[in-house]
């Protein structure tokens, strides 16, 4: 299994609030209830950041949210992400709310360790 993980700036024209709304209330719906979507995603969850605990390092306002995409290998997440759907559907949606010039992006193997 492959997790995508993107760590998501907000977009410039929005404050913290307007993005993590937007993600949950907007963004997560249409990909809920996207077939495309649905055919290559196995989870989806979002995470949105807070503020820095226990002297812990913060992401210094790099990142506003995270979203964590499971599929089952990478030719899935190529063939989503090479698709002219999530050009047409998806990606729009994304560039309203996200600064996809700073965005970041990791591809991992899951491995758990406990439950």
């Amino acid at each position: 299994m492959i997790k995508f993980t993107a760590l998501l700036p907000r977009h410039p024209s929005m404050t913290h609030e307007e993005f993590a709304r937007y993600h949950k209330d907007v963004h997560a719906p249409l990909l809920i209830s996207d077939p495309v979507i649905r055919k290559y995603v196995r989870r989806y969850e979002q995470c949105h950041t807070g503020p820095e605990i226990a002297g812990l390092p913060a992401a210094s306002g790099k990142f506003d949210g995270i979203a964590e995409l499971w599929f089952d290998d990478l030719a899935d997440v190529e063939a989503l992400y090479t698709s002219e759907h999530y050009f047409a559907v998806i990606r729009p949606d994304e560039e309203r709310f996200i600064d996809i010039s700073r965005a970041e992006v990791l591809l991992s193997t899951i491995n758990p360790v406990f439950d």
